[in-house]
This record gives C-alpha cells, structure tokens and sequence, in this order.
C-alpha cells in the first residue's frame, strides 16, 4: 500500500562529527497529499553498507520518537543496521483512534480509504529511506513498545502484504485478539481485518516479547475498560492471553503459526530495557 502522491523531502539534517563519532542522526519529513506530514527520526552509521538491515522502531503513547531514536541510537551503531522512527504526533494522529488503532474510522465509524490510515505510512517510507541511503535490502524489520506494540500487533493484521521481515511487539497494555467473535477494537468483528488477513498475520515472524516485571495492575496508563481487564489485570497477562489466543485459533484451523513468546527477566514497562533484548530477534548478526 502506498500514499498517493507522497512527497519527501528533507527538514534538517543533524550530523555527530565529532571526532569519535560513528553514526548520524538524521531527520526527514513525509508530507503526504491523503495525510498530515510525519517526521521520521533516523540513526545511519557511518560507511553503513548497502545490504544491512533496515528497523524500524514505534514510540509509545507519549509520541516521543525522537527520545526513542536516542535510546536506540546505540544499538544501531553496535549492531550496525539502518534505524528509522516516524512520529506519529498527537496533533496530526490524536489519541490511540489515529496511532494505535490506526486511524482506520472516522468519527462516524465508518472505515476511511487505506491511505488515510496511519498503518499505510510504514511501507512508503521505507521505499524512501531505501532510495535515499542506497539501501539494496527488500525487507525490515519493525519493533514496537507499550503504544508502539499495539501499532505493531495491529498492523501485521492490517498490511498482510508489507515487507517486514521480522516483528517485535512489546509490552503492549492492551491487545486487539484474534477473534471475530468480539468487537473492534478489542477482537475482529467489525474490523477492517479479514480472516484472510488474519491466517497471512499468524505465519509471519512474530516475537511477542514481554517483560517479566511488567505486572503492575495499577500502572497509570493501564486501560481498565472491561474488555481490557478480561485480558488480564496487567500486561504480562495480557501478553500471555493474547498469545494463547493466537495459537489456538491457528491450530484449530491448522494454519502454520509462526510466532513465539518470549519474556524478559527483571524487564519492567521500560523500552530501555525491552530494547537490547529485542536485538537478537531484529537483527541477523
């Protein structure tokens, strides 16, 4: 999926040339004809080669994307990959109707053109940022925390078709299950999903990935809707529900389910944390 006639073009760009320095951090600007402009916040080390990965990193519900191209600013030197983190601005996207759930309805509840949806910018910047740092590789890999693993879990069922090579979705504090039975945005029903979509979902590459010390059922932004809490009273339980659910709607209609549950020791709701246990999951060495 692609925005139609979308413009790129650069806002600033921000080098480390000190003399130690090993990576730059660039920003670029999308500006979109269907939607509001997103800046992306990127790390490219320096003398990167054409064919390392390319990952993409989602901020959570703070919309703080240039703090989490910070965090992972290190790791992106270290392990020698092209980091790349749109912001999805409040203001531009407000609230989780036009991040996390993807700015799929309209205030009416109807379902907006695809490229109007938040899921549909991923796919078009990366075709620019492959285009700008000459990057020969066809796929990416796509992280997200807290907020950003909700993006994550939810467009891997919207965007069957996008060339992500590896997901992580961590630590989300709510999850939109797998179940036709129950209603958007806590299960399928009345969703843009199809059951199609959801069978090519289940066989991706997915690492549901929690941390083990994220089991605080009184965290502030905690969602305590009912459906929320029917998932569990935090988001370790959470996680864990909605893997089961995963698995087992995969195997009653025997579709091939390629995804795995991992947790992190001592990991509480902390990206900075989550972030370097992500890497092995993210990134071929």
């Amino acid at each position: 999926m692609k925005l139609t006639l979308l413009k790129i073009f650069f806002m600033a760009l921000t080098v480390c040339w000190a003399p130690a320095a090993t990576a730059a951090k660039i920003l670029i600007k999308v500006d979109a004809l269907d939607g509001p402009p997103i800046r992306v916040f990127i790390t490219k080390p320096l003398n990167l080669a054409p064919d390392r990965p390319v990952v993409f990193v989602m901020h959570g519900v703070n919309r703080n994307a240039d703090e989490y191209r910070d965090q992972w600013h290190e790791l992106a030197k270290e392990h020698d990959f092209l980091l790349v983190v749109p912001e999805f601005s409040n203001r531009n996207f407000p609230g989780p109707e036009g991040y996390n759930l993807g700015n799929v309805f309209d205030q009416d509840d109807n379902i907006v053109t695809e490229n109007r949806w938040s899921y549909s910018a991923i796919e078009p910047i990366f075709d620019e940022v492959r285009r700008r740092f000459a990057i020969t590789s066809g796929r990416y890999s796509l992280y997200g925390h807290s907020a950003g693993s909700q993006f994550v879990h939810r467009f891997i069922f919207h965007v069957p078709g996008a060339r992500v090579s590896q997901i992580v979705s961590a630590n989300a504090g709510w999850y939109m299950m797998p179940d036709f039975d129950q209603d958007f945005p806590y299960g399928l029903r009345r969703s843009a999903v199809s059951r199609e979509n959801l069978a090519a979902a289940l066989q991706l590459p997915v690492t549901l990935l929690l941390g083990e010390a994220d089991n605080d059922s009184e965290h502030p932004n905690l969602r305590r809707s009912p459906e929320a809490m029917a998932q569990g009273d935090h988001r370790l339980e959470r996680g864990f529900a909605f893997y089961e659910t995963a698995r087992e709607y995969a195997e009653q209609r025997k579709i091939p389910f390629n995804w795995q549950l991992v947790t992190v020791p001592g990991a509480d709701h902390d990206n900075r944390l989550m972030a370097p246990a992500a890497i092995p999951f993210l990134v071929s060495q």
